[in-house]
């Protein structure tokens, strides 16, 4: 079992509501983490179509086996499962009795908002974050491979020992896009064409870490902008990408206000652009805008498995000025707490510059005595400060359980 940052958060949430719910993408480990955490708790599987046909045909009793508690797995698969589980938690308000996940967000949040507000805590698994990759070796890892590997915990289970071998997980990748487009999205839009959508989804890969241009990216595609946008909400709410917006209060510039587009995991970008090895990656155009990817997606994990929102954004103004990330932190100085931005300038080289030194000087402008002690996150091995910015290795990024 692969320990997950998120634990803690769980657990406190277990500890608070009677209902804990865990929702992300298909194959990020939330079946595994949640019955090995309430391993007490019966484990039922709406997936399977004689339970579903169960709760469909007499819902009482269904639910009558479980009224000590129980997980119920894809509960987005029953929607009427949240209406029922308000009256029973109203009853008996027991922490941590029962556990919903589900995999399609939009769903589930849907009916926990019309029936569960208040009786929840939810929480957000995104794929392994890199500590907890690290974790699995005792040698060192190469950024190459692990940019190309991604993040999904079936990926390191199965062959966690093997750096060098890419053949199972490019064949679980393909295994993955064909599981996600005929379960996930035929059940939510008509697409007739399935074909044209997998083009949508290679063309969005290939905007990983750029500004998001809708008009662009669905003229490319050959459908509408109106088509484009619902298919960005369907990809974006299965967390498949995620929006990065820009920050939003006013220095004094004219700002992009466009959001910044990312893939959640490094992995099945890169498989959809198809870069099938390291050596290919190492050279591709496409390897620095991966590793920003996998910075910011990086510090998206951080958020979620503290148990707090995304408050995350990038910053770019008409004059040139831009950081990566910008997220506001607290400092303490003379016992008084003060509140910061911290602005993150990202690259992917592995070899300090005189012009790193001035982008890292440069990001944090905008924000005068706000900012933060700058810091730029690199591909190299070694963290160290220089010139009064701290250089951080893309291996150091071990933030707190």
């Amino acid at each position: 079992m692969i320990y997950r940052n998120i634990t803690p958060t769980l657990l406190r949430l277990s500890k608070t509501f009677p209902i804990l719910g865990v929702t992300g993408p298909r194959q990020s480990g939330k079946t595994t983490l949640v019955r090995e955490l309430f391993g007490d708790k019966p484990y039922v599987s709406l997936e399977e179509p004689d339970e579903r046909a169960f709760a469909f045909e007499d819902p009482r009793g269904f639910l009558k086996r479980f009224e000590d508690g129980a997980i119920f797995d894809e509960a987005q698969r029953w929607p009427d499962l949240f209406s029922y589980l308000q009256g029973m938690v109203d009853q008996d308000r027991r922490p941590g009795r029962f556990v919903v996940t589900g995999s399609q967000q939009f769903s589930l949040l849907a009916g926990i908002s019309q029936s569960l507000a208040g009786r929840i805590g939810m929480s957000r698994l995104l794929p392994l974050q890199w500590p907890e990759i690290k974790s699995l070796f005792k040698e060192g890892v190469n950024l190459d491979e692990h940019l190309l590997r991604g993040g999904y915990p079936a990926i390191y289970t199965t062959h966690k020992n093997n750096l060098e071998s890419t053949v199972s997980h490019q064949d679980w990748f393909a295994s993955y896009m064909t599981t996600y487009i005929e379960r996930d999205v035929r059940q939510l839009i008509n697409v007739h064409d399935v074909g044209v959508f997998q083009r949508f989804i290679k063309l969005c890969a290939a905007r990983t870490g750029q500004l998001l241009n809708i008009s662009a990216l669905a003229s490319e595609a050959g459908i509408s902008a109106s088509r484009g946008s619902a298919w960005l909400s369907i990809l974006e709410t299965s967390d498949l990408i995620y929006l990065l917006t820009p920050y939003h209060r006013n220095f004094g510039k004219r700002l992009v206000k466009s959001p910044k587009l990312y893939f959640v995991d490094t992995g099945l970008a890169a498989w959809l652009l198809g870069i099938r090895d390291k050596e290919m990656l190492n050279i591709h155009p496409m390897r620095g805008a991966l590793f920003e990817t996998y910075i910011v997606i990086e510090h998206l994990k951080n958020f979620y498995n503290q148990g707090n929102s995304a408050d995350i954004h990038f910053w770019r103004d008409s004059n040139g000025v831009e950081a990566d990330l910008v997220y506001e932190i607290t400092e303490k100085k003379e016992e008084q707490i003060i509140q910061k931005l911290q602005t993150i300038e990202i690259k992917s080289g592995a070899t300090v510059t005189s012009d790193y030194v001035k982008l890292g000087k440069k990001s944090g402008q905008f924000a005068g005595d706000e900012a933060a002690k700058l810091r730029l996150i690199y591909g190299g091995d070694e963290s160290f400060e220089r010139s009064g910015i701290d250089f951080v290795s893309w291996r150091d990024l071990l933030f707190k359980k």
